[in-house]
Order: structure tokens, then sequence, then C-alpha cells
């Protein structure tokens, strides 16, 4: 199979909200933005030279507003079945994101009293439900969904046969992007350190480069870097007992 191109699209300034066209034999769709973001994906996907009613699949990486928020407006603009994990169906069925967030610094604690994290989106039920790896050569790609849980339950990610890492809040660049190519927590993980883990196997796979929801793509070295220091500070918070861990969720 030829190889996967993967394409951003900025659904929120140039990068702090991605969604991500995957080229190979057929198009894939890698999340679906904030509600009221359907129109602007299918239109960045056209200007790509592709026929969005075309997609084969779109892929949610998990239940959050700003990575779901448009997948049922999505499903119905081109046709393509919607994937998402078994353990996010709850956000997924009602439109609304587990609460509360549990903020990893300053910048979640600050976008936590943002209303438009707290608004309801339009509930969707996934066609394809995702419950451990899965390849999408029969969606036209040469590459495989990972299962990543930590920031939510469900998260996901997709591995390409080439090496690229479409990894959504698996990690993520400072400041929700202001600050390219530098690692940083997202603002927000259920449970920061499943989430490590689950970063720490995925940079195990070796990918090439991580392409990410909120910022820049990153590159897999830097990343190393960052988590190796994540796990120590992690490690000390734990000790003095201070890491919230939501309980684990069941649909």
């Amino acid at each position: 199979m030829s190889r996967t191109k993967v394409i951003p699209i900025p659904v929120m300034g140039r990068t702090a909200i991605n969604a991500y066209l995957l080229l190979g034999r057929r198009p894939v769709i890698v999340d679906a933005g904030t509600p009221g973001s359907g129109q602007k994906i299918y239109d960045r996907i056209t200007e790509h030279g592709v026929d969005p009613r075309d997609v084969s699949l779109i892929v949610i990486t998990h239940g959050h507003i700003d990575h779901f928020g448009s997948a049922a407006e999505l499903h119905r603009l081109t046709g393509a079945p919607v994937a998402g994990h078994v353990a996010d169906l709850g956000p997924y069925r009602t439109g609304r994101v587990r609460e509360p967030y549990l903020p990893t610094g300053p910048m979640g604690r600050l976008m936590d009293r943002s209303k438009d994290l707290h608004a309801q989106a339009e509930p969707l039920e996934p066609d394809v439900l995702i419950r451990g790896e899965t390849r999408l050569d029969e969606f036209g790609i040469a590459a495989r969904i990972m299962p990543t849980p930590g920031h939510t339950a469900g998260s996901i990610s997709v591995l390409t046969d080439d090496g690229d890492l479409v990894a959504g809040d698996l990690v993520a660049n400072s400041f929700m992007g202001l600050i390219p190519g530098k690692p940083a927590n997202p603002p927000f993980h259920d449970d920061p350190q499943r989430n490590l883990t689950s970063l720490r196997e995925m940079l195990a796979l070796n990918p090439t480069r991580l392409h990410v929801g909120h910022g820049a793509p990153l590159e897999p070295d830097r990343v190393r870097r960052w988590a190796d220091r994540e796990l120590d500070r992690l490690a000390r918070l734990e000790a003095a007992g201070r890491i919230a861990i939501r309980a684990k969720n069941t649909i």
C-alpha cells in the first residue's frame, strides 16, 4: 500500500486545535474539532483536492468536545462512518464530556472556567467501535488505531506504517501550541500516570513524528526527554499525595 500522508487541518487558530486528513488509497479524517466546525473541516479538505464524499472513515481520538464536537455534522456532510473507542461511548452518546475536568496545571484551571468546554455537542453513535488495536487497511490507509488510555479512558491514536503517530491529546505543545515544538501536557488528563504510560508505549514503537491535537508536530527524541522528566515529576507528586485520578469509568 502507498505511503500515508498526514495533513493538518486547523480548526482554531494556526495550530491551537487540529484535525487531520490522512491520505492513502482513500482519505481518512482524524478528529472533528469543536461544535460548528464540520463545514470548515469539509472546506479545508476540499482545498487539498479531496472530494469529502470519498472519505472512508472519521476517527475520533477521544471524548472531549474539541475533538468530537462536529463528528455528527461531518458524518452527515461526508457520509463516512465514525470510529470511537467503547470506553468513551458515554460522551459520544450524550454529547457531554465526563466532568469534572482534571487540570494538569494553571492553563487547565484557567480553561476550566470557559463555558465552551462545558457546552453540549450533538450526540452521535459511533459506527465502528474500537476495543483494541485495529488495522485500517480496509479504509484505504496503511495504519492502525492504537488504544492510548489516560487522557480519557477511551483515548486512541493512529500510527501509520510509515511511523507517523496522530496522537490526539497524548501530548501537546506548550500553552496549547503557542510555543511550537516544546512538548507539554494538554490542559487536562483523567489519569496522568496512565497517559504517560501510553505515551511511553507509543514512543517505544519508534514513531518518526507525533502529530498532536494542539500545536505543531513534535520530534520523538524531544518528547522522550520530556517524558523522562514527567515521569520523575509525577513520582514526586504521587509521593506527596497530590495526584488526582478519576475513578475508572464504566459505560
